[in-house]
């Protein structure tokens, strides 16, 4: 269950169901969904009370929407670290790491303007961007605003990569941004310290509740 237009599209499917007297059970994600559920209160809880049950992958989704439906599960999805080799950064170097989708959402050129913001001071700093097109315009927005602060021959951008091929893209790294306008419990985050990279993020949605209650309990140790 995801807001905005994706909203309504949940509306017609969990409507269905009930038409058919089949149960479900409703995964909340998406760090605007506490927001959208504010706006629109009875919408939210009429489709939450539908649900046979409804979980949530966030302690921070979870007392958010409990307003309007009380039992929801807190299910996280964990990390196996052994599939994250951990490596310590006693001295880091300014090698930044952004893995996220090329989308407004994500803010993509706001890690354009730190890189541009330490250059002066950090003449070595680098910025790897990795992530898929998601077509609103925000990639050719990102490489647009590199050449106008001067920093493309500071930028690399890999584009999409395969999930097994995140740990090493983020060893490639000390410093990892993440520069969200909305956001729930972001997996790259958890990659990224799982991979022993310092975290810089905006303090949106459910990373503040993340990094101070959630960690250890996502991070599964290996047998």
């Amino acid at each position: 269950l995801y807001s905005g237009p994706a909203f309504i599209w949940a509306e017609v499917c969990c409507g269905l169901l009930t038409w058919l007297r089949k149960p479900f059970i409703l995964t909340l994600h998406g760090g605007n969904l506490p927001a959208f559920a504010q706006q629109n209160p009875r919408r939210v809880r009429r489709l939450l009370r539908s649900a046979a049950a409804v979980t949530a992958p966030s302690a921070y989704l979870q007392q958010a929407l409990n307003p309007l439906r009380p039992d929801i599960r807190w299910i996280p999805n964990p990390l196996a670290l052994k599939d994250y080799p951990f490596k310590e950064r006693g001295l880091p170097e300014p090698r930044l790491v952004w893995l996220r989708a090329f989308h407004r959402i994500y803010n993509p050129n706001l890690a354009v303007k730190v890189l541009a913001h330490l250059l002066p001071n950090l003449p070595s700093v680098q910025l790897l961007m990795v992530g898929p097109d998601k077509g609103d315009g925000s990639l050719q927005d990102t490489q647009r605003l590199a050449n106008e602060l001067g920093v493309q021959g500071r930028l690399q951008i890999l584009g999409a990569v395969p999930k097994q091929e995140v740990p090493a893209i983020l060893q490639r790294g000390d410093i990892f941004l993440n520069t969200t306008n909305f956001d729930n419990t972001p997996v790259s985050v958890l990659e990224a310290m799982a991979c022993g990279l310092g975290v810089v993020s905006t303090n949106v949605g459910g990373l503040p509740y993340l990094l101070e209650h959630e960690v250890d309990s996502l991070l599964v140790p290996p047998d």
